[in-house]
């Protein structure tokens, strides 16, 4: 199979720059499944119904999240029933949403599962390894792959947790910081793995953000409310590939300025 799997989707310009560039990747690769993170694409912070319908649209098989996914309170009245939107599997288990599902597409079945890190992400969560642990039982024999989108801010811990579940996860694929990482490699046991996919959204940015605002914000340490920046755009994503003859990972990065 091949997996079009596309980091964090910031706000309008995101949603933008999907719309420009999506449809000819999707024409050139031909993936068989895709996989956006799009805790951000609501005003660049959380998602609502009409964004994940718009991102569903576009051709998008799930959609992860990560500490944002509650920014918009809308979300809690679509969260429950909608298969199709994760929010992180290590929150405590009466919270709304599912952290991990299984979804049949080219006659196979693929697991999805979001986890959340938890250094420097000051959130009182369960432990990412050991969560991954427990759905991997449950679902290891359900599924013919296994994808992990690992939200998380310390590279050491994404890569650790890369190492960890190397050859029972195809493909683990780190979000949050925003920044691509040039670290895809398939692992030793077969897990493709990437550090950190990179943001679609703005190209002249703070991560997604305009420039401006989070430069105060340094400059003063009073915090305010970022704004998404429009200028220029572009998309960050990975294609990985896995069939008998390949195990392959490749970044991709298209930009318009």
């Amino acid at each position: 199979m091949k997996f079009l799997i596309i980091g964090d989707v910031i706000g309008k310009t995101g949603r933008k720059a999907l719309k420009y560039f999506l449809p000819e990747l999707i024409s050139k690769e031909k993936p068989d499944f895709i996989v956006a993170n799009g805790e951000n694409s609501a005003g660049g912070f959380g998602i609502t119904k009409k964004v994940f319908d718009e991102l569903i649209s576009m051709g998008i098989d799930v959609i992860t999240s990560g500490n944002h996914i509650w920014d918009k309170k809308e979300v809690f009245q679509f969260i429950d029933e909608e298969k199709r939107l994760l929010r992180p599997a290590n929150y405590p288990p009466n919270v709304n949403g599912r952290g991990f599902e299984i979804y049949e597409k080219s006659g196979k079945k693929i697991g999805v599962v979001n986890l959340m890190g938890r250094v420097f992400m000051g959130i009182p969560l369960d432990c990412p390894f050991r969560t991954f642990d427990q759905i991997y039982e449950m679902i290891r024999d359900k599924v013919d792959y296994l994808i992990v989108d690992f939200h998380a801010e310390a590279t050491s811990e994404k890569t650790a947790f890369g190492f960890y579940v190397d050859g029972r996860a195809d493909v683990v694929f780190g979000t949050h910081s925003h920044v691509p990482t040039a670290d895809e490699q398939v692992l030793p046991n077969g897990t493709a793995y990437i550090t950190d996919v990179g943001l679609t959204g703005a190209v002249y940015s703070v991560i997604g953000m305009k420039i401006d605002e989070p430069i105060k914000k340094f400059l003063t340490g009073i915090s305010e409310k970022y704004s998404v920046a429009t200028d220029g755009f572009l998309l960050n994503c990975i294609i990985v590939e896995k069939n008998a003859e390949k195990n392959e990972i490749r970044r991709v990065k298209l930009v318009k300025e």
